[in-house]
């Protein structure tokens, strides 16, 4: 079984003042403070999610 790729992802900014849908899209990726790290599943599913808050995290790491 292969090992699937994973991404990391860091919050750089607040959701404060954030429309309702992209605090969802922060809390579905694992994210409720700035500084905070997630190791996800590199999926389309998470890319996406990911494309919709690029102005609030950053990717750090794809292994």
């Amino acid at each position: 079984m292969t090992k699937s790729k994973q991404i990391v992802v860091e919050q750089i900014s607040s959701q404060i003042g954030r429309p309702e849908r992209q605090r969802r899209t922060l809390l579905g990726l694992g994210l409720t403070r700035i500084g905070r790290r997630r190791a996800l599943e590199d999926t389309p599913a998470v890319r996406g999610m990911i494309a919709k808050v690029a102005h609030l995290v950053k990717i750090i790491d794809e292994k």
